[in-house]
């Protein structure tokens, strides 16, 4: 398994295997390429664009995709996800960042905003006139959707996936084996505060490696201010590492909160001792690792 970081600075960190780096953030704030590492697009959340043209945004019968709509319970602003200008734009923007010398474009949020959306007058016309009920349709819509964004981007393409392995597809559009075709990767972000209660964490994750048929990647926060903190993400990194993931990711603010990361688990003689006590081989290995830089 691989360890790696997912960073809002282009920043690489020895010690880690993966670099991916937000390049196009949910507020709109848009970046240059992060040239030799995997840049992530957010798609269809975008609150600066809202903002400018309030149009654009996807609606429901419960009232708009907006965090401040409290019926809908949204964590980002969502743009209709077949609004033709605004799928212009990403276009363009992953053809920019393909330009330059990166591994590769993962996107995220590049689909519908939740079960009841979206129900704009061009997306019901497009949902009538394709004869399709209104699961498939939207199933359909996401999946065109990335085949053509791939073809505006380089290197190892992947997709983020919303963290619910069972009502994806009725819930924002996912089907996981038509996607699976076309992308070479699974990137499922598992946010936390915290991970002192992890049983969740390991529950999702070997979920998704069971459902899914292509390789698997999870994401956790590691934004971690406590050493107890630190402790219990190290652990429930540890406990998911025993289940076939390509690799855990660790969202971090830049190096030094990645340096912190390393520097702990291997100066942490307990966590040390535990991993050997309970023969978890796969994170002593990465920790064995680490101890070469500290």
């Amino acid at each position: 398994m691989k360890i790696g970081l997912v960073t809002y600075k282009p920043e690489h960190v020895e010690g880690f295997d993966l670099h991916v780096y937000y390049s196009k953030w949910a507020d709109g704030q848009v970046f240059p390429a992060a040239k030799g590492m995997q840049n992530d697009v957010t798609v269809f959340c975008d609150a600066k664009f809202i903002r400018e043209d309030p149009s654009v945004v996807s609606i429901s019968k419960t009232g708009p995709a907006l965090r401040r709509n409290r019926r809908s319970n949204l964590a980002f602003d969502f743009v209709c996800p077949t609004h033709p200008g605004y799928r212009e734009k990403v276009y363009d923007y992953l053809d920019s960042l393909s330009r330059q010398d990166i591994i590769g474009i993962t996107l995220n949020l590049y689909h519908f905003a939740d079960q009841e959306y979206c129900t704009c007058f061009r997306c019901t016309e497009q949902r009538e006139k394709s004869g399709l009920g209104w699961t498939e349709w939207r199933a359909k819509t996401v999946t065109e959707f990335l085949k053509h964004a791939k073809t505006h981007c380089k290197g190892t393409f992947a997709v983020e996936m919303y963290p619910d392995p069972v009502l994806a597809k009725v819930r924002f559009g996912l089907d996981f084996n038509a996607i699976a075709e076309f992308v070479e990767y699974f990137h499922v972000p598992l946010s936390s505060r915290d991970y002192l209660t992890n049983y969740w964490v390991d529950t999702i994750a070997r979920d998704f490696i069971a459902t899914l048929k292509k390789p698997v990647v999870v994401e956790l926060s590691a934004e971690m201010p406590t050493d107890e903190k630190l402790d219990a993400l190290l652990k429930t990194v540890t406990y998911i590492s025993r289940h076939k993931l390509e690799a855990v990711l660790l969202l971090v603010h830049d190096s030094e909160n990645a340096r912190k990361i390393s520097k702990f688990a291997v100066q942490n003689s307990d966590f040390r001792k535990w991993l050997e006590k309970y023969d978890f081989a796969e994170m002593q290995r990465i920790v064995d690792n680490w101890a070469k830089l500290f």
